[in-house]
């Protein structure tokens, strides 16, 4: 299954590009979906740590807890400022930036002054009335979480160990390292998505 976005969609601009206006970098995938938009939407409404899931490898971000396999009603309503934790107990990030049911969803990293840090942008495009294209961008911006004067937790899962390493390696290095990482979760992700869209 390809997840990777042509070059057209990559030039293509989106909704959620102008919330991290000094991007250090920027990343997409896309994938094919046999199943019309309004079939996809729920299993990205529902994303999140501890919620259910990111469909991604689950022993690095959800705890080791098993993504969601099925529609969870109770977590379908989705409003700007809620939070889809990144990681089970999370608070800050990823928070609901914008949403247009059925469309689009954007999440984002916000930094301690409102701006954002990390954009990652859900777009889905019809393809006539029975599939899907599921545009997927992320947008690092100058600045990156865990930088200077960010101490580890006590107890630092994996991904905030790396999170907390990327900040301080440079940055010609930290870019190509965090897209590669990013890239092989969001390529699992999207592949799970498709399947459980098209078996639903």
């Amino acid at each position: 299954m390809k997840t990777t976005a042509t070059t057209a969609e990559r030039r293509q601009a989106l909704p959620g590009d102008t919330l991290v206006h000094d991007a250090a970098g920027s990343i997409m995938h896309a994938v094919t979906i046999a199943a019309p938009p309004a079939s996809v939407w729920p299993w990205l409404a529902q994303m999140g740590a501890g919620r259910a899931g990111w469909y991604s490898y689950d022993w690095v971000d959800n705890d080791g807890e098993p993504s969601a396999k099925r529609i969870v009603p109770e977590l379908q309503q989705l409003c700007v400022g809620d939070i889809m934790p990144s990681l089970p107990g999370a608070t800050d990030s990823f928070v609901v930036a914008t949403i247009t049911p059925v469309r689009d969803l954007v999440l984002t990293v916000p930094a301690a002054d409102g701006s954002a840090l990390v954009s990652w942008e859900f777009f889905l495009e019809p393809i006539e009335t029975r599939s899907t294209r599921l545009l997927v961008r992320g947008r690092i911006g100058a600045r990156w979480p865990g930088g200077k004067g960010e101490k580890l937790p006590s107890k630092p899962r994996l991904i905030e160990r790396i999170y907390w390493l990327l900040a301080r390696i440079p940055r010609w290095l930290m870019i190509p390292a965090a897209m590669f990482g990013h890239g092989v979760m969001q390529a699992r992700q999207l592949r799970e998505i498709t399947r459980r869209a098209e078996a639903s």
